[in-house]
């Protein structure tokens, strides 16, 4: 019995945060609306972002992610902004370092996101529209492991999880 429970641990793919008690929430659930096309609205920032991270879909009658996140350099990111049509909506974002520290969960680490809300995400390095002040072929990354922001060099690939002003 101990050894299928053991097997079954290892085949089952979650991912469950480590969330500490008694450090109060940066992101409750309570702040953001689960829209049915993809999005998440933030009533306190007022952004919308992408719930799922970039290259994945929304599915709503799962109420999860399909297919898998991609990763792209900063180049890619800025373009894939343009051309994304989550929700419908044209006017997508690469966030800047501000607006994707607005969503860390600082209560948890692997991931420090909010996963009842934002869904598919990695416990890696994501893309800010940020660029370095000394060496302008880095931008600003935030990792959503222990959701610490680092320079990265913009020909790296990276996650991405879009943003759009909520009108």
């Amino acid at each position: 019995m101990k050894s299928l429970l053991i097997g079954l641990l290892l085949v089952t793919p979650t991912v469950m945060a480590v969330c500490y008690e008694g450090v109060a929430q940066t992101t409750p659930s309570t702040r953001f609306t689960v829209n049915s096309d993809g999005t998440v609205s933030d009533s306190v920032t007022g952004l919308m972002w992408q719930t799922c991270s970039y290259g994945q879909g929304y599915d709503a009658t799962t109420t999860g992610c399909i297919n898998s996140a991609v990763k792209v350099n900063w180049q890619e990111a800025l373009r894939a902004a343009v051309n994304d049509r989550t929700g419908a909506y044209t006017d997508w974002q690469v966030p800047n370092n501000k607006e994707l520290a607005s969503i860390l969960e600082h209560s948890c680490v692997t991931p420090s996101i909010n996963q009842s809300v934002f869904l598919g995400n990695k416990s890696e390095n994501y893309w800010t529209n940020t660029s370095g002040i000394a060496d302008k072929t880095s931008a600003w990354v935030y990792t959503f492991d222990r959701g610490l922001n680092s320079l990265h060099d913009k020909t790296s690939f990276v996650y991405l999880r879009l943003v759009r002003y909520e009108k």
